[in-house]
């Protein structure tokens, strides 16, 4: 008996040593990461995380349904598909052709009303908000320079030759590592830290800007701290959330309430952690495929909306938006970590969403190719 106290103390100690020595280094964050993770079964992230972190509410209002298509159906998919989709963990696969909802199913105990965390593709909405802040003369444009919103960096003679369309391409050269499952990568910092605006405007930039192009949550993160301040000349309390809400999720007529990841300071975090469900996701992918357009009203730019799914720097990626390449299907989309999906394919004038716990097996091409596929056959059937 003695032993096994003397061993239960130890062990505490370790533990009380170990978290001592995080904070002391500024690690603390792997403590909240570890709790949000592996403490309840995960090795990352999770689509379901949104429980235990705060959020700001994206307030909705009045509901404008789905028109529903003469055939729509649930649960409509082929078999086969249904069970790929299934042993690749999906949670959601929901199809609109024509602006009409035409089949939507669900797994794993999710429906329709279940809220998943968006992951990145919430960088390609805080890049549709931005559009609507230089429609609105908050922005000057998207070729603004950074350090107008971020004077931080004014004494960086790389970040004085960036602007914000750097940042929304992904060629802003801000030095960064885009690791998930390190736990001591700075992304993991930034999604688990208490105050992000504080750790990423410690940094500094890497590269000559629109000449390097690197994938990275930080730059969307940088985008959205600009975006708020540039709002807050006017409003000095609104958040990215309210502008949101006001913006396109009213507008839109979303069903229900979302929620947006904040840090201790109250700021979200804009590269990720949109929580909604499948049919306000694929909303959103409406609004594009309509150009920016909504009921006859203009939410956002055309010529916008144009740009943000052409390439740029490289042929797969422009304004946050991913681009199909080589594809039997011409169509761009929002991507998120673990296979977060919203697919559009404006031939088709087809808008696909797949939301899942795991990106599945094989070539993300492959996987998105596939699910257009089915989706045009579901449409056809």
């Amino acid at each position: 008996m003695k032993i096994l106290r003397n061993t239960v103390i130890a062990i505490v100690a370790i533990m009380l040593l170990s978290s001592f020595g995080l904070w002391v280094t500024g690690n603390a964050f792997i403590l909240t990461a570890i709790s949000r993770t592996y403490l309840v079964g995960n090795s990352t992230a999770n689509i379901d995380d949104y429980k235990q972190f705060k959020s700001n509410t994206i307030a909705n209002n009045k509901v404008q349904e789905w028109l529903l298509a003469d055939n729509y159906a649930t649960d409509k998919l082929p078999q086969d598909f249904r069970d790929e989709l299934e042993k690749n963990d999906a949670v959601a696969f929901l199809v609109v052709k024509d602006g009409k909802l035409v089949t939507e199913s669900y797994f794993d105990g999710y429906d329709e009303w279940s809220k998943t965390n968006s992951f990145s593709m919430a960088k390609t909405v805080v890049t549709l908000l931005t559009g609507i802040a230089i429609d609105e003369g908050y922005i000057e444009s998207i070729r603004q320079p950074l350090i107008d919103f971020l004077p931080e960096f004014k004494d960086d003679s790389l970040a004085q030759r960036a602007s914000l369309g750097s940042l929304s391409t992904m060629s802003s050269g801000y030095d960064w590592d885009e690791s998930y499952y390190n736990p001591f990568s700075p992304t993991v910092k930034l999604y688990y830290g208490s105050d992000v605006v504080d750790f990423l405007t410690r940094g500094s930039f890497a590269h000559e800007p629109d000449t390097y192009h690197y994938y990275s949550s930080a730059s969307t993160q940088l985008l959205a701290i600009a975006l708020r301040r540039a709002l807050r000349t006017e409003n000095p309390d609104i958040t990215l959330s309210d502008y949101l809400s006001e913006k396109l999720w009213q507008p839109l007529g979303m069903n229900d309430d979302a929620l947006w990841h904040i840090d201790n300071s109250g700021m979200e975090l804009g590269y990720c952690c949109i929580n909604t469900n499948a049919r306000n996701f694929a909303k959103l992918g409406q609004l594009m495929l309509q150009d920016g357009i909504w009921n006859g009203d203009t939410l956002v730019s055309p010529e916008y909306v144009k740009m943000m799914y052409e390439p740029v720097f490289v042929d797969y990626y422009g304004y946050s938006t991913w681009i199909g390449v080589n594809a039997p299907e011409p169509f761009y989309y929002f991507r998120g970590h673990l296979g977060q999906f919203v697919i559009v394919v404006p031939d088709q004038n087809m808008v696909v969403v797949r939301l899942g716990k795991t990106v599945g097996q094989g070539k993300v091409e492959d996987n998105l190719n596939s699910y257009i596929s089915e989706a045009i056959k579901v449409v056809e059937s």
